[in-house]
């Protein structure tokens, strides 16, 4: 049982590493646990896609500091 408690442990901060609240958390590793891997697909696809938008967001802050710095040493 201890190899279980491993995978489930794995799972749980792998999703924790990840970002996951606790509500997703707790609804992914119920999932697991009843052995529905493939549930938890369109909950990480929705988070994955969030996370990519908050990376894409980042991106357009900083390339808007880049051109205002730019513009600054121009000056």
């Amino acid at each position: 049982m201890a190899e279980a408690k491993d995978i489930y442990g794995g799972i749980y901060q792998n999703l924790i590493d990840a970002g996951c609240d606790q509500q997703m958390t707790e609804l992914c590793m119920t999932f697991v646990k009843e052995g529905q891997f493939s549930d938890i697909v369109p909950v990480l696809t929705r988070h994955r896609k969030a996370l990519l938008s908050s990376v894409h967001k980042g991106q357009k802050q900083i390339d808007c500091l880049d051109y205002l710095l730019y513009k600054i040493k121009k000056l």
